[in-house]
């Protein structure tokens, strides 16, 4: 079997997933708020070691955001297996056409774009993001917000394969154009 170009499938083949990322808990409001206060830089070092408020803070709100961490990786609610679909268990995937937010144990979709509808990825860290290290990613058509995709962990290497992969996607656009234009 013929190895296929990013943005050309066959017949049979389904859209090719090109990179797979899961939403860090500054995708939350809830997240974020702890973020805030896990960055808290008052503190003082012992032995090379820096003791800060942020990081007390985080060791004491273990038992409070582990809840949370869980509830975005069960599919299904109340429990694992059966239930109703759990819409915080989430993943964004970019495939060879578009970009995705799906659940994630194979339930579908809840939103799409095309790699077409957007010119431009601009990367917004929100307070409390920064700590995470996460940040949200703006897909833009002009100065038109088209797409959102929050608390992306580690956004820049993710946003240069996106644009990377529209590029490829473009590029085929235009070649299968020219192709039947002549």
């Amino acid at each position: 079997m013929g190895q296929t170009n990013v943005g050309e499938t066959s017949a049979t083949e389904k859209e090719l997933t090109v990179m797979t990322v899961w939403p860090t808990l500054a995708a939350t409001s809830y997240g974020r708020w702890w973020g805030r206060r896990y960055e808290n830089p008052w503190g003082f070092t012992l032995f090379g070691v820096p003791i800060t408020v942020g990081r007390i803070t985080a060791l004491l709100s273990i038992p409070f955001i582990l809840p949370v961490y869980f509830h975005m990786l069960a599919p299904r609610l109340p429990f694992i297996v059966f239930g109703f679909s759990n819409s915080a268990c989430r993943r964004y995937r970019l495939t060879d056409q578009r970009i995705l937010v799906e659940h994630a144990f194979g339930d579908g979709e809840q939103q799409s774009v095309s790699l077409a509808r957007f010119d431009s990825i601009e990367i917004e860290v929100l307070p409390g993001q920064a700590w995470y290290p996460a940040g949200d990613l703006v897909f833009r058509n002009g100065s038109t917000e088209t797409f959102r995709l929050a608390g992306v962990p580690h956004p820049e290497p993710f946003r240069q394969t996106c644009m990377k992969t529209r590029a490829g996607f473009l590029g085929v656009q235009q070649a299968q154009e020219l192709a039947a234009a002549s």
